[in-house]
């Protein structure tokens, strides 16, 4: 080989790993943050403690762990870190503009308001304007729901990275999701009829499992749902995949459970504004429940029992509680997912715990959807999903200083601030 063709053999072999470095920043660096009070949150708080990240891993959580000579450090003093915030009902990346139908991905027709095959993650617009506020404000995972008809489709949890839908999805299916407090949204026109149609998907799907050859030759009676439906329901008959239904109703949580206790179904309600009504039965058939703290206005005769009070009344009675948004309208699923910590201010205020609170936007929700293993907690072997706050997370006018999602800071300008910055240096004489 020419020093030439030597030399430019080498130069590409750089260029290569550079490009490499370049594309896994979170490989090449190392981060240890330091001095502050560090909320693990599967264990107890640790005052001046240490947080170590390698490779977009937790690899070192303490008060004396030492600090690797390379790292870059992140001065936490008089700061509290937590892991980063899972809002666990959103339509973020799926709904731009609300009154463009063009820009709405979150809803399928299904057949007769059976969409059990619709994966809404497939439409998610990564390059959402809606992402940047949501992770500056310390969310570093959302669960995305599909909505409408009977059985709305399947929802995923992703992690708040740049990059593709690919890149972001941390697992996919989480839940089967049904919508079994509107009558007239599941095509019929009772409470009992929408009950019975459920139970009879739930009995198709039994009979599809044992008898697919037959269906296959058309040697079987009509069902309601089309095949890639069936298919799609298998697991959750099979208890493998949750069913999260929304629901609002008490008789109508009340209903879920005798048919999640039927069927042998893995159960989430979500919604669930007279959930608090069913406390002691939920926590004893060990049903989560995904609810909010913001509003207590009723959005129908469903929720005449809504109250601030349900998130606390539901944990202490021993109920694992995500925290939703609930301030109503649809604007918390899609524009203000990053309201989730004041939802938990809200919910500390009207009795849960803070220690539950915090638990319930980190912890519970990454337990409820299996992926307490990555996210949820600072633990070694976590994802470094890591926020660093000015002070309570939940007090309002506290700031995510430091934002990391799978190692990575993540410190871009926002909609909100490129206006802030559009009307502070306006001419006065126009401000």
């Amino acid at each position: 080989m020419t020093d030439f063709l030597m030399r430019r053999a080498a130069a590409l072999m750089m260029s290569a790993f550079a490009f490499v470095l370049q594309a896994h920043p979170a490989a090449a660096q190392t981060i240890a943050i330091t001095g502050g009070k560090v909320f693990p949150v599967s264990g107890p708080p640790i005052e001046n403690g240490t947080v170590v990240i390698t490779n977009g891993k937790i690899v070192g959580v303490g008060a004396n762990i030492p600090v690797p000579a390379n790292a870059r450090r992140v001065d936490a003093s008089g700061k509290w870190v937590t892991p980063g915030l899972i809002n666990s009902s959103t339509q973020l990346g799926l709904v731009e503009i609300g009154q463009v139908a063009d820009t709405r991905d979150m809803q399928a027709r299904g057949q007769d308001n059976i969409a059990a095959s619709f994966t809404v993650w497939e439409g998610l617009n990564p390059n959402s304007v809606m992402l940047a506020p949501a992770r500056k404000e310390g969310v570093t995972s959302f669960v995305v729901l599909p909505t409408g008809g009977l059985v709305s489709g399947q929802a995923a949890i992703l992690d708040l990275v740049e990059g593709t839908t690919t890149d972001m999805i941390m697992r996919s299916p989480v839940a089967m999701v049904a919508e079994i407090g509107n009558a007239a949204q599941a095509g019929t026109t009772s409470r009992g009829e929408l009950i019975v149609k459920l139970r009879e998907l739930l009995e198709d799907t039994k009979f599809f499992i044992t008898h697919r050859a037959q269906f296959d030759r058309a040697d079987t009676r009509e069902f309601r749902a089309s095949r890639l439906d069936l298919e799609a329901m298998i697991p959750v008959v099979q208890g493998r995949l949750p069913l999260l239904v929304i629901v609002d109703k008490q008789s109508d949580i009340d209903a879920a459970l005798r048919i999640a206790r039927d069927y042998n179904l893995k159960l989430i309600v979500g919604g669930g504004a007279e959930a608090w009504l069913m406390a002691g039965k939920l926590a004893a058939a060990r049903v989560p429940v995904l609810t909010g703290a913001m509003n207590n206005i009723p959005a129908g005769f469903a929720a005449l029992g809504q109250r601030q009070e349900n998130p606390g009344l539901l944990s202490a009675a021993g109920v694992r509680v995500a925290l939703i948004g609930n301030a109503g309208g649809g604007d918390e699923e899609a524009f203000n997912v990053r309201n989730i910590k004041q939802e938990a201010g809200n919910a500390v205020a009207y009795g849960m715990t803070w220690e539950n609170a915090l638990k319930a936007v980190t912890l519970w929700p990454a337990e409820i959807f299996g992926v307490s293993d990555r996210v949820g907690s600072l633990s070694p072997g976590r994802d470094a999903n890591v926020v660093v706050w000015s002070g309570d997370p939940f007090e309002f006018t506290t700031r995510a200083e430091h934002v990391f999602v799978r190692g990575i800071q993540r410190t871009e300008k926002t909609r909100q601030d490129l206006l802030t910055e559009r009307y502070l240096t306006m001419p006065g004489k126009l401000r």
